[in-house]
């Protein structure tokens, strides 16, 4: 029977009467040295870690294993590992019982949606988290229902598995069909103007921040991150709308490219790059090509409508010294075939 979050009974506790709370303290840089043991310290990045060292021998270094970590400022990561707590990092650990991966991540949510409890202008202090309360799912005896909490992570899992794995047998069949190619090295390259490659360079439309609308329309900046989606906006007057190209961000992150096969509204941080006969593939293949553009540039050197058109990159040839979009095209077909069976095949046996 499929576990359902609306016919469990729910029921509130300190945290401090239901979890075991430790908290890290400053330990001077000095005295750390590069190791293998993870720390971890108020970021929202990289499961809460900043750096590896050494294990140490100090009255304010401190080591624990199979925690949540919950920063002063709210960010909660899972770590099933041996880590030591920076200064203003929490840990958490169930009094009566060893976590997993799915009680821990319903936690986590529980953690999340417990509003009262972070606050950027409120730091959570390590004599206001274990007074702090939560609501969980409980037992027919008022307990908290932990076999309900790994039940239900795991459903969601085993849901999410399947229809990833759908998606998977979806794309190989839409890959399957390349055609063996030469390796890189043994290809024949030469140089290119972006403008003899696209046919249609334009720079996005500025947009100032207090003019975006909330919407679902993705709002491409000049991020390095999320393929420079840079949040989502309702916005259809006065800016620019592009789709299946490339956007190469002209600031900011100078010379990040992303391939962007949907809709989108373009900042004028970056610029469209396009050929109305590319494919996805072709353009995956040369997107890793024209990050590589940014390398001579800086945040306070961008690259202006006039210098974009001027730059060159390396393309691998034909017989005929063009540009070989055939190649590009299998090549990024055969990886991508590649790399998914063997995920299909290894990872989402089930």
């Amino acid at each position: 029977m499929e576990k359902n979050l609306k016919n469990v009974e729910w029921g509130e506790f300190e945290i401090g009467k239901i979890f075991d709370v430790y908290t890290g303290n400053l330990v001077p840089r000095d005295v750390l040295k590069q190791g293998a043991t993870p720390r971890i310290t108020a970021t929202d990045s990289n499961n809460g870690i900043f750096n590896f060292y050494k294990t140490i021998q100090h009255k304010n270094y401190k080591e624990l294993s199979n925690f949540i970590s919950v920063s002063f400022l709210g960010s909660l990561f899972y770590h099933p590992y041996i880590a030591s707590l920076d200064m203003k990092i929490h840990a958490i650990k169930i009094s009566d019982r060893s976590l997993n991966k799915y009680l821990a991540e319903f936690i986590i949510l529980c953690l999340k949606r417990t509003a009262s409890i972070f606050s950027y202008g409120d730091q959570i202090s390590s004599s206001d988290l274990p007074k702090k309360k939560i609501l969980l799912p409980i037992t027919l005896q008022g307990e908290p229902d932990y076999a309900f909490m790994e039940g239900f992570i795991k459903e969601v899992e085993q849901r999410k598995l399947k229809k990833y794995r759908n998606y998977l047998v979806k794309r190989i069949d839409q890959v399957k069909d390349f055609k063996s190619v030469a390796s890189i090295k043994e290809k024949e390259w030469a140089e290119f103007y972006l403008n003899e490659i696209f046919t249609d360079i334009q720079r996005g439309r500025r947009l100032k921040k207090d003019d975006h609308k909330k919407g679902r329309i993705p709002y491409i900046s000049s991020t390095a991150m999320n393929n420079g989606v840079d949040g989502f906006v309702s916005n259809t007057e006065n800016v620019r709308f592009f789709n299946n190209c490339l956007t190469i961000a002209n600031s900011g992150s100078v010379g990040a490219t992303f391939y962007q096969p949907f809709s989108f509204v373009a900042s004028d941080h970056v610029t469209k790059l396009a050929n109305e006969n590319f494919n996805e593939f072709i353009y995956l293949f040369i997107s890793n090509i024209t990050k590589r553009v940014g390398e001579k540039y800086s945040f306070n050197r961008e690259i202006n409508d006039q210098r974009i058109k001027k730059e060159i990159i390396l393309l691998p040839t034909n017989n005929q010294g063009k540009p070989d979009y055939e190649y590009m095209e299998n090549y990024i077909k055969k990886i991508e075939y590649d790399k998914l069976t063997k995920y299909l095949n290894l990872k989402l046996k089930f």
